[in-house]
């Protein structure tokens, strides 16, 4: 055992990513380590890195070496998505002890028995066609134990001209049904209130017995308990109809999608090698809003993709203008080694992307504000979760509306019932109905 000695995590990307260092630190706890905050003097650094982007490659370079500033006697690994496509580059950053795969972050005391510096890097990494194996992993936002992150999907199969995911992460592969319905009993059994069902291609979600996302959510919904269940992200070929009604049925299903979408042009999608046309995303957007009419929609999208002229732009601009949905999620197109968009003609400049990316923003908030306003005088469910932050206390609504209210410790974790009275200064107003209190909904 190693008492007395600490480690500090830092992650870069997606939800995935932080269940996936809590199952990291779960390692560390379990040989006697103290996990600390990330800007404290730490005996050994873990970096679980993204490679999405190129400014998330950068990030980790940036936080190594403000770790080494701390404590440069540190042993610092790094892993996850860029410490799996490159290792070499990893090595070259100095300070770095040693990086460890996709697979291999879940085997750390195995692999690193003896967290002595050493002036040279120790390499950890499967090639992708041997990525076969499932981490466990479940995260939390809160300290109060409200909402997890639990992965029940890893590896995507699909190969978008403009992602180093599947390379990364292999191909798609699933928790075991039965293993995956004795987790979520732990993890309400735990006290957490809401679970975000997270992983790479949550919709993909399949095993050899047969069973698929719908499948399992028909059994998760009949356990018993106060909880609520909340999909991370599903691609529109994978949300089927059984879902959506599904979603508007049971109560323990937040009303609720995020929805990829990457580009509103056919032109765009053929080229990012996406498995549906416009028509279809709208037809899908379509149906969720006429089977639950007040579901909060979530999308990405992605400017500056290779030949994105400004008509092709302005047709997803367009698209997305006319369509009924309540936030975007905007990314700027990067570069990324070893996709086929790489090697594409039309490059488009990145003054140009980065003005695309703002003007979508700002349809963003637009669509936001709509959204609130379209549930003024309703009902809504809130699960409170945050600490006293400045005399508030927030949570999410069902359809991910963020509400803030006066702090009241009662309310952590708990289910609570308001309406929604009007839009003041940017904020919804609305009316605590249990004790006729004013709260904020940003």
């Amino acid at each position: 055992m190693n008492m007395n000695k600490t480690v500090a995590l830092h992650t870069l990307g997606c939800k995935l990513n932080f269940s996936e260092t809590s199952a990291i630190a779960s390692q560390f706890i379990e040989n006697g380590y103290t996990v600390i905050d990330f800007d404290k003097k730490a005996d050994v650094y873990v970096f679980n890195t993204c490679t999405v982007t190129e400014n998330a490659e950068k990030e980790c370079r940036q936080v190594v070496r403000r770790a080494l500033r701390a404590n440069p006697n540190a042993y610092v690994i790094v892993t996850g998505c860029y410490a799996q496509l490159r290792p070499e580059e990893i090595s070259e950053i100095e300070g770095v002890n040693a990086i460890l795969g996709s697979e291999e972050k879940f085997r750390v005391f195995e692999l690193l028995n003896d967290f002595t510096k050493t002036d040279v890097s120790c390499i950890f990494v499967s090639p992708t066609e041997n990525l076969n194996g499932f981490g466990k992993a479940v995260s939390s936002e809160s300290v109060n134990r409200t909402r997890a992150f639990f992965k029940i999907q890893d590896g995507c199969d699909y190969k978008c001209s403009f992602c180093t995911i599947p390379l990364a992460r292999g191909k798609s592969r699933s928790m075991n049904t039965d293993e995956l319905i004795n987790e979520f009993k732990q993890i309400i059994h735990e006290g957490y209130k809401e679970i975000i069902l997270t992983g790479v291609n949550v919709g993909d979600y399949r095993t050899e017995s047969g069973n698929n996302l719908l499948s399992v959510l028909e059994k998760l919904i009949k356990i018993d308990g106060d909880f609520r269940i909340r999909i991370s992200s599903i691609e529109p070929n994978l949300l089927s109809d059984e879902i959506i009604y599904l979603t508007a049925e049971s109560d323990k299903m937040c009303k609720h999608f995020h929805v990829p979408l990457q580009s509103g042009s056919n032109e765009i999608l053929k080229k990012m090698q996406r498995r549906y046309r416009v028509e279809d995303y709208r037809n899908l957007i379509n149906k969720i809003v006429k089977i639950i009419p007040n579901a909060g929609i979530g999308i990405d999208v992605i400017v500056g993709f290779p030949s994105e002229t400004d008509r092709l732009f302005e047709e997803t601009f367009n698209f997305l203008t006319d369509l009924n949905f309540s936030y975007l999620h905007v990314f700027t197109y990067s570069e990324r080694p070893f996709t086929k968009a790489i090697s594409m003609t039309g490059k488009v400049n990145i003054e140009v992307r980065k003005h695309r990316n703002h003007l979508l923003r700002s349809l963003s908030e637009q669509k936001k504000n709509s959204f609130y306003k379209s549930m003024l005088g309703s009902k809504q469910k809130v699960l409170f979760e945050s600490e006293n932050q400045n005399g508030l206390i927030k949570g999410f609504t069902s359809n991910y509306i963020r509400v803030a209210v006066e702090f009241d410790p009662n309310l952590i974790n708990r289910f609570k019932d308001i309406k929604l009275c009007e839009i003041k200064d940017g904020l919804v107003i609305g009316k605590l109905l249990e004790t006729n209190n004013y709260f904020a909904i940003k």
